[in-house]
């Protein structure tokens, strides 16, 4: 983990309530898929969590959705510096991708997805990622996996846009040979049920310190208890215990 001044580079929207934005900065603790940052604003005593979207050498982006005071008070910003943490979470585990990997995305969970189809298309992997949204004026990000040279599938709930249903709709038939996910709890329930193979699981929570201190996020495993911002984001399908 390392505290940075970050310079706000671009911040812009990709939906009526969804954001990108680009920050300047030193970034060498970033080095996995599935990693955060934690951003510190004005006014607000608990900092913000936020997936890495992409990084490079000089610099992270962000896609963030405007749901509460923090994330709307990062909307209207257009310049000026942030104290920032960076190099949280494990992040995603590559080695086990196998030749054709399933990433699925739901939501605010989708950021997180871009950085990992990128790396494993490096890798020369034959990616697929399955895109799962509300309604077609929510979809974001849908040309950028497919400029990667991912094979991109989009889920819509009201059929609005694509395939019809939740993106476990869109796994059936899909020949993968690992997943990854990142979403709301319900989503990845579903998923962990959908799922024909073993995965990784990238889990939305509430923190606090947001590096393993405070104990807030923790959650019960089949090897004890672990701390979401410390030991995950990222659990392994054969470690998660669902509460009921």
């Amino acid at each position: 983990m390392k505290q940075g001044f970050f310079q706000i580079a671009e911040n812009v929207p990709l939906t009526d309530s969804v954001m990108r934005m680009r920050l300047l900065g030193d970034v060498s603790d970033i080095t996995a898929s599935g990693q955060f940052i934690n951003i510190k604003l004005d006014g607000l005593y608990l900092r913000r969590p936020i997936s890495v979207y992409d990084r490079d050498e000089n610099s992270v982006t962000i896609v963030y959705k405007a749901v509460g005071k923090g994330t709307e008070q990062m909307r209207q910003m257009k310049e000026g510096t942030l104290d920032v943490l960076t190099g949280l979470g494990n992040g995603y585990d590559l080695s086990e991708a196998g030749e054709r990997p399933l990433l699925i995305g739901g939501g605010v969970g989708v950021p997180p997805m871009y950085l990992l189809a990128k790396q494993l298309i490096a890798m020369g992997k034959k990616v697929s990622v399955i895109l799962g949204f509300n309604t077609k004026s929510e979809i974001f990000c849908e040309e950028e996996f497919k400029a990667l040279g991912a094979d991109v599938t989009v889920t819509t709930v009201d059929g609005s846009y694509g395939v019809k249903g939740f993106v476990t709709s869109a796994m059936e038939g899909k020949d993968y040979t690992y997943f990854y996910t990142c979403g709301p709890e319900p989503m990845l329930k579903a998923v962990y049920g959908a799922s024909k193979t073993s995965g990784q699981f990238s889990f939305e929570e509430r923190m606090g310190c947001g590096f393993g201190a405070c104990m807030g996020c923790s959650c019960k495993t089949l090897y004890g208890n672990k701390r979401i911002c410390k030991d995950g984001p990222v659990l392994r399908k054969e470690e998660i215990i669902w509460e009921k």
